[in-house]
């Protein structure tokens, strides 16, 4: 098969878009199960005694107690609770692995925005804890499908509970299937073993197109400068809201109790040709009234153009919405079955309480 590049201008440029029948790939991926090149993913290492006690006071997510193969989400905010960077996480033997989407930065305790690891190294001052950029030495491969886990055990690997080893590869469960950080020089032999061993090659086109289907975010498409954790489903998820001591914890904490976010993520089904759909950014429109944000566009084997929005709550689920800005713009309508649950935080329930 014949690897089709992503366009000019995408995120996923560096790895395949395609295999030339991107529709038969979501179907195998659906039924059977297929590989992802993600290997544009970065990848660090945190190791040293101190590793735990130190993410937790730096990210959002709980990890003074995460056991030894485990796996998780977090996230970096600003001081206002804005997100800057979202990373999966597994913590296996001696090592915390933290992989982002290339390009992933944070505000810098002075202000502006700096690369992921040049901030994380900025905040180490006296832990005993050691950070290195390890994009050289991991690439990222997933598996998606049914057949997944005996689709691993044919090619020789461990099926993980969260995460676990074999022949020198971490095998995490991921937000979609099973991720593979296999040693980067050995990339295209562990494509072949797959592939050889029944997985169908997809291209990033499909593994957004289950991302979108499934509702989850990605930083810089789904986002903008003012999403907050709970805006995106990353509360519980990537941000714990108990624990304190991290940088826009305060936000996280006030609106999972006592508010409401301004937005929710949304899936839309898009009245759309194939040659006429909107684009990351543009708006969504209610009437004459600007109420969203479209994040990633794709085509569904099943569903068909479909997008996640970032739009206002206050929106009726059952509004006739417009997508799309100029010469795109496309009727829209709000999946029902993508309305995340709306039960009131602990504080806005015990204030409804005392009203009544």
């Amino acid at each position: 098969m014949t690897a089709v590049p992503a366009p000019e201008g995408s995120p996923d440029a560096g790895v395949p878009w395609h295999f030339g029948d991107p529709f038969a790939e979501q179907r195998a991926a659906a039924r059977k199960v297929a590989v992802v090149d993600r290997s544009t993913r970065e990848v660090i290492a945190v190791t040293g005694p101190e590793r735990l006690s130190w993410l937790h006071l730096v990210i959002s997510q709980h990890m003074t107690d995460l056991p030894d193969g485990s796996a998780t989400e977090a996230l970096v905010l600003d001081s206002q609770g804005r997100v800057d960077t979202h990373m999966a996480v597994a913590h296996l033997g001696d090592t915390v692995w933290l992989d982002t989407d290339p390009g992933a930065h944070a505000t810098g305790v002075r202000g502006g925005q700096q690369p992921l690891l040049d901030y994380l190294e900025s905040m180490v001052f006296w832990s005993k804890v050691e950070l290195r950029d390890a994009t050289g030495e991991r690439a990222v491969l997933t598996l998606l499908g049914p057949e997944t886990g005996a689709l691993l055990t044919k090619a020789g690997l461990p099926v993980p509970d969260q995460v676990a080893a074999g022949d020198d590869v971490i095998v995490r469960r991921g937000a979609l299937g099973v991720d593979l950080l296999v040693p980067r020089a050995a990339k295209d032999d562990w494509w072949t073993r797959l592939t050889d061993a029944g997985a169908r090659p997809m291209g990033s086109w499909g593994y957004e197109a289950f991302r979108v289907e499934a509702a989850r975010p990605r930083m810089d498409l789904d986002t903008d400068d003012r999403t907050i954790p709970h805006e995106v489903r990353w509360v519980h998820v990537a941000a714990h809201v108990a624990k304190g001591c991290y940088r826009g914890q305060e936000t996280v904490s006030k609106v999972h109790n006592v508010g409401r976010p301004p937005r929710r993520l949304l899936l839309l089904h898009l009245d759309g040709s194939p040659e006429v759909l909107p684009e990351t950014g543009d708006p969504v429109v209610h009437g004459e009234r600007v109420v969203g944000r479209v994040g990633t566009v794709v085509r569904h084997h099943e569903l068909g153009p479909i997008a996640l929005a970032l739009v206002k709550y206050s929106v009726p689920l059952d509004a006739e919405l417009h997508a799309g800005q100029d010469d795109r713009v496309v009727q829209a309508a709000i999946d029902p079955d993508s309305v995340p649950d709306a039960t009131p935080g602990l504080g806005r329930e015990a204030a409804r309480r005392l009203r009544g």
